[in-house]
């Protein structure tokens, strides 16, 4: 898994900085997850080759998440796509996309569809051969969800050489990959153990967008390898979370470690303060296994 922050920080667009937006590479998927005011200049700015996206997932629908949609849908049908294209969202996010290009008279030529999304408890999204993504309900002024990535196991690795000394007959190559014994021609069995080596671990991913400090989300993001985790405010600004429902530094490690995930991304930075340095600081008070998004930096899960 490769995660390449587009944008991280809350509210408004600065020449320097720019809201959240961020691009997840695994099992040949490139997903796109919210999709901020300028996400589109990001995407060419560092490159990401945005005609593979074929998967949207749009946390809330706050303008400094999702602005940046209609002008992103937009570049698509002029640069000629073709590929379906599918955005999940909350429940609202079709009408709202749909009426501005409807009064554009720039309506899509490739299939354009739309998830919407209102449950509030946690729902499979995407389910193929490699990998799982589900929902992670989150508590903000309005409705949002975060998501959650899980690579599936892949199959194991055949040792040929191994194989071939054994005199095992290529038709069995399949069934081992998926863990069965293999039979030489004289009916001895060939334990998995021996012609097999284990792939590597499946990685995981979640993305927890704009919300209140939420123990309810522990069970689903339980030992993910990277939570990214929104840290709007520092502790002296704490007041401020309950009126706004996001969270502070602090509050981001706290449920790192009671989810005893292997590594915690802060993001969302309120532009009031003068060093995104002091969000970490925060954070290893309570959680060692810190780091710092930040526009155009990439990490590898």
């Amino acid at each position: 898994m490769k995660l390449t922050i587009l944008g991280c920080y809350s509210a408004t667009p600065r020449t320097f900085t720019n809201p959240t937006s961020q691009v997840l590479e695994t099992k040949g998927h490139l997903f796109l997850i919210d999709c901020g005011e300028g996400t589109q200049v990001q995407l060419r700015k560092f490159k990401v080759k945005f005609s593979r996206i074929n998967h949207i997932f749009i946390s809330h629908l706050h303008g400094d998440h999702f602005f940046g949609l209609p002008g992103l849908v937009s570049t698509f049908r002029l640069l000629g796509r073709e590929r379906e294209l599918h955005i999940y969202g909350p429940k609202g996010i079709k009408e709202a996309i749909t009426l501005l290009l409807k009064l554009g008279d720039s309506w899509t030529n490739f299939p354009l569809i739309f998830h919407e999304l209102k449950s509030k408890d946690s729902e499979i999204l995407l389910d193929d051969e490699n990998i799982i993504i589900k929902t992670v309900p989150l508590y903000h002024r309005v409705y949002t969800n975060g998501f959650l990535f899980s690579e599936k196991p892949a199959a194991r690795k055949l040792k040929i050489e191994t194989v071939e000394k054994f005199g095992i007959d290529k038709s069995q190559y399949s069934a081992i990959k998926n863990g069965a014994d293999g039979i030489q021609n004289d009916g001895n069995v060939i334990p998995n153990k021996d012609l097999t080596q284990a792939p590597p671990k499946p990685k995981s991913y979640a993305f927890c967008s704009d919300t209140v400090y939420n123990e309810e989300i522990v069970p689903l993001i339980h030992q993910v390898d990277t939570l990214y985790h929104e840290s709007t405010f520092l502790q002296s600004e704490e007041r401020l979370c309950a009126k706004t429902k996001h969270s502070t530094a602090q509050q981001a490690a706290k449920i790192a470690k009671k989810a005893e995930v292997n590594r915690l991304i802060l993001g969302h930075y309120s532009t009031r303060y003068g060093s995104i340095e002091l969000f970490r600081d925060e954070a290893k008070e309570i959680f060692p296994r810190v780091e710092l998004a930040d526009d155009g930096k990439s990490f590898e899960i």
